[in-house]
């Protein structure tokens, strides 16, 4: 059974940071591509990072030079630095993994972000 389960979020002040983590289980986790996503109340869920196989990352426009997603895979683990963290940065986190059939994906649950003055 696959699980990805999310940490790390919680309450920060404006310009602050915090690191969520990804726990994998199930997949072959150095095969497959990680990605953060977020969502904000009332909006859609949106890209916010990724990182391949082999370690090639993209960012959104909004994160790139604050945020770093990075992997273990000894760990199975994935992670986003978040930096300089401002008040629209304020979402849940979910991060999402490449299963092995083309367009499928597995979701975690999410962990949620809250960025105060």
């Amino acid at each position: 059974q696959v699980q990805l389960v999310e940490s790390g979020g919680g309450l920060v002040q404006a310009g602050g940071s915090l690191r969520l983590s990804c726990a994998t289980s199930g997949i072959i986790f150095s095969l497959n591509a990680l990605g953060w996503y977020r969502q904000a109340p009332g909006n859609q869920r949106e890209f916010v990072a990724t990182i391949t196989s082999r370690g090639s990352t993209n960012y959104a426009d909004s994160v790139k030079g604050r945020f770093t997603i990075s992997r273990d895979n000894a760990k199975n683990t994935g992670y986003l630095q978040m930096n300089s963290l401002k008040h629209e940065d304020a979402a849940v986190y979910y991060c999402r993994a490449d299963s092995d059939v083309y367009g499928v994906y597995y979701w975690g649950k999410g962990t949620m972000v809250t960025v105060s003055s």
